[in-house]
């Protein structure tokens, strides 16, 4: 399959309000459109996640950014021109994602993605993609396509069908930042 079909063939399921699995940038991810509930519901269910633990959405553009936070810390852009890896940013106060995404000290991880499969989605969509990691909650993250449970794969809607030889050793860096400024490393 090549990258085109692949992108309109996950954008048909996302509209529709269905899950997809996908690999992004670290790992293989469960994703959807950030502003439906419901599909992100799903993805709780499909987790059997608590609702209370946010998920983590991808974003393709500083445009799309400041559509979902009104004030980005300058120190944000700077983390993000000096990270060498994948990193994803958690950030006070998003808008105009579905509620159920928004974890409940009202602040939501973000990560900017240039993963070709990713980025052209959300550049088809307009909207961020949720990303979490494809495994049931508590279990560990798979490195590889291989590694993914089948009650995972049976259980999106769509699998993508691209990079299964893909092996990823380890998720993004992830960054608190408050609107105050303070930074606070959450995972290296």
């Amino acid at each position: 399959m090549d990258l085109n079909t692949e992108v309109h063939n996950a954008y048909e399921v996302i509209k529709n309000g269905g899950i997809i699995l996908y690999p992004t940038d670290t790992v293989w991810g469960i994703g959807c459109d950030a502003t439906n509930p419901e599909a992100i519901k799903k993805i709780y269910a499909l987790k059997q996640r608590e609702e209370s633990k946010s998920m983590i959405v991808l974003m393709n553009s500083d445009r799309m950014m400041y559509n979902v936070f009104k004030d980005i810390p300058e120190v944000a852009w700077q983390i993000l021109d000096l990270s060498e890896k994948p990193t994803t940013l958690i950030l006070d106060n998003p808008r105009n994602v579905a509620e159920n995404i928004i974890a409940e000290d009202k602040t939501l991880g973000v990560r900017l993605v240039k993963e070709p499969f990713c980025f052209k989605l959300m550049e088809r969509m307009k909207k961020p993609l949720v990303s979490t990691s494809a495994n049931i909650s508590g279990q560990p993250t798979p490195k590889s396509f291989k590694e993914i449970s089948p009650e995972i794969l049976k259980g999106v809607d769509y699998v993508v069908n691209l990079q299964h030889d893909k092996v990823c050793d380890k998720p993004s860096t992830i960054i608190k930042l408050t609107s105050d400024s303070q930074v606070k490393i959450i995972r290296k």
